[in-house]
């Protein structure tokens, strides 16, 4: 199905604490498969988390038997993506499975990642509690190819939850519940030359695996949402009985975990609570129903020593924002090395996002989009919100500019006050019947790549 897509012409009326209003949500398709859209409340104003994808596959840091991904020697093997080099670069079964004796991550601290992911502004955390080899990260009854059978021998999910109810960040787990490389009758890598187990093979593997481990995730754990991974191509296994299936088991365990999109990408129904983008894929519009982007910040998301594509935290910052400012979250990854530290460079980009968001942190959480046309190529991404009875409107500013013009007549808004969030200096600012100006002093940009003017509105 489409998603509904809110018009971006401006509309200068009060409306629902916001000077800039946003249309209601869709309704449920069916009530006893949806949450009230109270409860993923908290997810639209979380606007920023961290992704982790964590296995076996660390091991080959995204090389094997000298070979490096992309490796076009190999018919599948043009993808960075580390997480899949069992299948892209051919790694024998036996050989991969017996990765289980070598997983032994020596450096892995929990409370020191989510502390991580804490202190770079991000409020909500997931992981890859089992991945498309099958292996799970927790001590699971329905599967030996687990966490609990390596030299390491502990439930890593249970550490992080831990810590995630430490530091006060919801969590949920990434589980790919469609494809199990290692279980019988799991989904097989969608290529036309791959046979597919047949659908009472499939049904096997759901009825034993697939769905016990979900219902067993929330027994143990609790989590406040499951991002399942689909893209496309499931339809032949992922039916809407069996998607439905899946939400129906969810719901009756759950009264609070949110279900993704990717539950069922080419027909995930309006029974999910909010979409998931493709990878790396960032919405146009503002949209209805809360959403986000996975985004990787190379271009692997599961480590892989020779991805030197390293994004730059500025970069990482103005994905953040257009996001936000079309009502999106921004699921930021970092693939931890086999020992499960942390590589050297995300830890970088984090805590240099982190500081920027310290100081600017009002124009993202718990702020509406702004339904303004605003030309992407400027650099210059809108929020809103409303805090005791004040509108403010937030422009954050990635490029230099000397003269920023708004669409905000003083007719229906009249601008009272700007100022710079982080430094309060006053900015100067013209306000006709059509638009707002705003004179931003050079000596700034100077001193900050990144700014946001704080503009105080009045419904007139």
């Amino acid at each position: 199905m489409k998603y509904k897509i809110i018009s971006s012409l401006f509309v200068g009326l009060l409306a629902m604490n916001n000077a800039f209003p946003i249309a209601g949500a869709e309704i449920a398709e069916n009530m006893e498969l949806s949450l009230p859209p109270e409860k993923s409340q908290w997810f639209r104003e979380a606007k920023f988390g961290m992704f982790i994808h964590w296995g076996l596959y660390s091991l080959l840091e995204g090389s094997y038997n000298g070979h490096t991904l992309p490796d076009a020697s190999f018919k599948y093997g043009r993808s960075w993506y580390a997480e899949w080099i069992w299948k892209r670069l051919e790694v024998p079964d036996e050989e991969y499975k017996a990765l289980v004796r070598q997983f032994n991550p020596v450096n892995f601290d929990a409370d020191e990642w989510i502390r991580e992911a804490k202190n770079a502004g991000m409020r909500y955390f997931a992981i890859t509690s089992k991945h498309h080899d099958g292996f799970a990260l927790w001590d699971t009854k329905f599967s030996d190819f687990n966490v609990m059978n390596t030299p390491y021998g502990k439930d890593i999910l249970a550490q992080l939850v831990n810590a995630c109810k430490k530091y006060g960040l919801k969590y949920g787990f990434y589980y790919s519940h469609w494809m199990d490389w290692e279980y019988p009758g799991g989904a097989r890598e969608d290529w036309q030359d791959v046979k597919q187990p047949s659908n009472e093979e499939f049904q096997v593997y759901w009825e034993k695996k697939s769905l016990p481990q979900v219902k067993e995730l929330i027994e143990k754990f609790d989590p406040d949402f499951f991002w399942f991974d689909t893209w496309g191509s499931e339809g032949i296994h992922i039916t809407p009985a069996r998607r439905d299936e899946l939400i129906r088991l969810v719901r009756a365990n759950s009264s609070k975990c949110l279900i993704n999109g990717r539950i069922a990408y080419s027909n995930p129904g309006n029974n999910v609570d909010f979409i998931e983008m493709l990878d790396n894929v960032y919405s146009k519009e503002i949209l209805l129903k809360p959403w986000q982007t996975p985004a990787t910040m190379n271009r692997s998301f599961g480590w892989h020593a020779n991805d030197f594509n390293w994004k730059s935290s500025s970069t990482m910052l103005e994905h953040l924002f257009n996001c936000v400012s079309k009502s999106g979250n921004y699921l930021l990854n970092i693939g931890p090395k086999a020992d499960g530290s942390f590589p050297v460079a995300a830890v970088r980009r984090l805590r240099e996002m982190g500081a920027w968001i310290s100081a600017n942190n009002e124009a993202i959480y718990e702020t509406s989009p702004v339904p303004i046309n605003v030309d992407p190529n400027q650099g210059v991404y809108l929020t809103q919100k409303s805090e005791n009875e004040k509108n403010y409107l937030y422009v954050t500013i990635f490029k230099p500019v000397e003269n920023l013009e708004l669409p905000i007549g003083k007719n229906s808004l009249r601008v009272i006050d700007a100022k710079v969030v982080e430094t309060n200096q006053p900015i100067s600012f013209s306000q006709s019947d059509n638009e707002l100006v705003l004179t931003i002093p050079q000596n700034i940009f100077s001193g900050c790549q990144i700014i946001v003017v704080k503009i105080e509105i009045h419904n007139s």
